[in-house]
């Protein structure tokens, strides 16, 4: 079965219309999980980021925000990761992969057999290509 670690962005574009095109995309990955024909990865720094951004940055309220991510996590192939190789991490950090939550997905990706990182921000795959992580396209 394939296995996704799912970068915020990602999380961000399927409950945002700020760009229709990568909800469309996203939705499908999120249907295959659901239908348990993939499982998607989240670690658990990509939920803190993703409730500081809607927060912060669309003013979505707490309550509503919970609601999302309770969905989510609930939802089947959805697992949390709240374990990051922190040896990996830093091995990442910061010359291969700057951003430090990027190099936090890309660990996971890394210390999970068979996994690819599902994200739409172009520098972080370029990245992740260049580290020699998957990458998915969407």
């Amino acid at each position: 079965m394939k296995k996704y670690i799912i970068d915020t962005n990602a999380l961000i574009s399927f409950v945002t219309d700020r760009n229709l095109a990568q909800q469309e995309r996203i939705a499908g990955v999120l249907e295959e999980a659901a239908r348990l024909r993939c499982t998607i990865i989240c670690p658990q720094h990509v939920l803190t980021e993703f409730v500081f951004v809607m927060d912060r940055v669309y003013g979505v309220a707490k309550a509503e925000i919970g609601a999302m991510v309770g969905d989510f996590i609930a939802m089947p192939g959805i697992e949390v990761r709240h374990e990051v190789d922190f040896a990996g991490l830093l091995a990442l950090w910061p010359a291969s992969i700057p951003d430090f939550g990027d190099a936090i997905v890309a660990a996971v990706c890394k210390s999970t057999k068979g996994a690819a990182v599902i994200t739409f921000d172009a520098r972080f795959m370029g990245a992740l290509k260049k580290a020699g992580i998957a990458v998915q396209g969407i």
